[in-house]
């Protein structure tokens, strides 16, 4: 898919709706922009809550795992601060 687009003033280029659509763009959204020889590549930058929420998870964890590396970690603390 490829469209003509006019530099405005200040360098301002609309994303053609169709595109937009496409590839989820949306008032607000962040793109990447890199130079690549003789060319300008825009990759939409997800939206890091949406990721959390919604995106591919990374890792697998527990409420358990999480609260015994938190009680590693209190008693780490402990150690090293006594009162």
């Amino acid at each position: 898919m490829s469209n003509i687009v006019r530099v405005s003033k200040k360098n301002t280029i609309y994303i053609p709706k169709n595109i937009a659509e496409r590839l989820g763009i949306v008032e607000g959204s962040y793109l990447e922009l890199r130079v690549e020889g003789d060319k300008l590549v825009a990759t939409p930058i997800p939206n890091p809550f949406w990721l959390a929420l919604r995106g591919p998870k990374f890792a697998e964890t527990t409420l358990k795992e999480i609260e015994r590396v938190s009680e590693e970690e209190q008693n780490r603390y402990e150690g090293e601060n006594p009162s």
